[in-house]
């Protein structure tokens, strides 16, 4: 368990949290959630040793520059916890769903594909960074971190929590843990990417040998990069880059899931594969939940649309395999 937690619901919070990991779930961001969660019940309601309705309804309050998203997936965890205590035979309250601000779907921006001229100058001004005084080994990270998320296709997060012990350097293998849907799957590292990694392990093992994660964002405390932090940083190196203009949604470190996707697709058009058959493998490989969600980049490969525009993506979930350890 990462954290400690004091509060009166504490024995709760950690029986949840022991059952989660109990099935196979890391239930990282969850933990933090709750950990917050616990200060917020020591700070204001310190001798309650139930989850009340008067808890539950502060819990839900949304802070002025909160949003949707970021309330849902504060509530979430919380809600586990009240149908948690109610499984144990005690009175819990659960936050109703339709609780706070929703989270609503406008009309999907085209997301951003980045073009050989972007990495070619993107990569070059991430190579070239400047050794920074609170972490002398970001310099050398940030370059092996943005070529794995382009390379691998993976997200972000998972990139980011990537603990030393998930990377196998023998046989180019990466074990991705709380994925999308709680699932863990396996991930081939391309052989050129690999010998880096392997460079970056050897100096992280000279710099920081009790670092849990594989891109610590400082030395002092070792924790991993935070979202916030590492989309700051991504935009640091792209405007460095002065790459200019863009086209699509804003450029993010996302892109580079989107654009291996794409680029992956093209590739095996070219090759003379058949487009339809690939897609489960692909789906397998990023980690989809559904096999739709693959077929979405088929839309941004103009050659690839006309001929499958028509299939019925729904009714290929069957083919996708299962993808957990």
């Amino acid at each position: 368990m990462k954290y400690t937690f004091n509060s009166k619901l504490s024995s709760y919070i950690e029986g949840l949290i022991d059952q989660k990991h109990s099935v196979g779930y890391p239930y990282l961001e969850s933990e933090r959630v709750l950990k917050n969660f616990d200060t917020f019940c020591l700070k204001n309601f310190s001798e309650e040793k139930s989850l009340t309705v008067e808890i539950g309804q502060h819990w839900a309050v949304v802070s002025p520059t909160e949003s949707a998203v970021t309330f849902q997936n504060r509530m979430s965890p919380v809600r586990e916890l009240a149908r948690y205590i109610q499984r144990l035979g005690l009175e819990a309250y659960v936050v109703p769903t339709d609780a706070g601000p929703k989270c609503t779907r406008g009309k999907k921006k085209s997301p951003h594909i980045f073009t050989d001229r972007e990495l070619k100058l993107f990569f070059a001004a991430v190579d070239n960074l400047e050794i920074n005084k609170r972490c002398t080994l970001r310099h050398l990270a940030l370059p092996v971190i943005f070529r794995m998320l382009y390379c691998c296709g993976l997200r972000p997060h998972e990139a980011r929590i990537l603990e030393t012990t998930d990377i196998d350097l023998t046989n180019g293998k990466l074990q991705i843990r709380e994925s999308k849907g709680h699932k863990n799957r396996l991930v081939i590292v391309p052989a050129d990417l690999l010998e880096i990694c392997r460079n970056y392990a050897t100096l992280l093992q000279k710099t920081c040998p009790e670092s849990k994660y594989f891109f610590p964002s400082q030395l002092e405390h070792l924790n991993p990069y935070t979202g916030i932090g590492f989309a700051s940083l991504f935009k640091k190196c792209w405007n460095s880059a002065g790459i200019g203009t863009y086209g699509g949604d804003t450029p993010r470190p996302y892109s580079f899931r989107h654009t291996f996707a794409t680029r992956r697709l093209y590739q095996w058009m070219k090759e003379g594969k058949d487009i339809e058959a690939m897609i489960p493998y692909l789906s397998a490989y990023m980690g989809h939940e559904r096999f739709s969600d693959t077929a979405y980049y088929i839309h941004l490969v103009p050659e690839i649309f006309p001929h499958m525009s028509q299939m019925d993506f729904s009714s290929y979930e069957i083919l996708l395999p299962e993808v957990g350890l």
